[in-house]
């Protein structure tokens, strides 16, 4: 597959890293409702990682929906890419608005911020 990494240097565990990684991959279209993912060895020797970081990784995204497993056939991106998508929105916008507040606290004025979208947009 080549576009799944992970960095054994970064602080987050290698299983978050994984599920940020295909969720990224699927919200942007990379990965597409139906297509399969590597099988766990595989995924984990290209990786050089260990068989169950990837199987905690998969079991999580089976969890919040993101996967699904056909028994002996494998893991499989689901068809609910919106409902991700709309999750993904709601969480990067409750983020935004804790920042929003936390500048105005500090004092940057609605002038700076209205730059900084504007900067951020172009």
């Amino acid at each position: 597959m080549g576009v799944i990494n992970v960095d054994t240097r970064d602080r987050k565990p290698i299983y978050e890293q994984l599920i940020d990684n295909i969720k990224s991959l699927v919200l942007h279209g990379i990965l597409k409702p139906g297509e399969q993912l590597p099988g766990v060895r595989t995924l984990a020797v290209e990786l050089a990682i260990n068989p169950n970081t990837i199987q905690k990784s998969y079991a999580e995204l089976e969890r919040q929906g993101i996967i699904y497993t056909l028994q002996g056939r494998g893991s499989f991106v689901s068809d609910n890419v919106g409902e991700l998508s709309r999750l993904q929105r709601e969480k990067s916008l409750a983020q935004l608005q804790l920042s929003l507040e936390a500048a105005r606290d500090a004092g940057v004025g609605k002038n700076g911020i209205l730059e900084l979208i504007d900067k951020v947009w172009r």
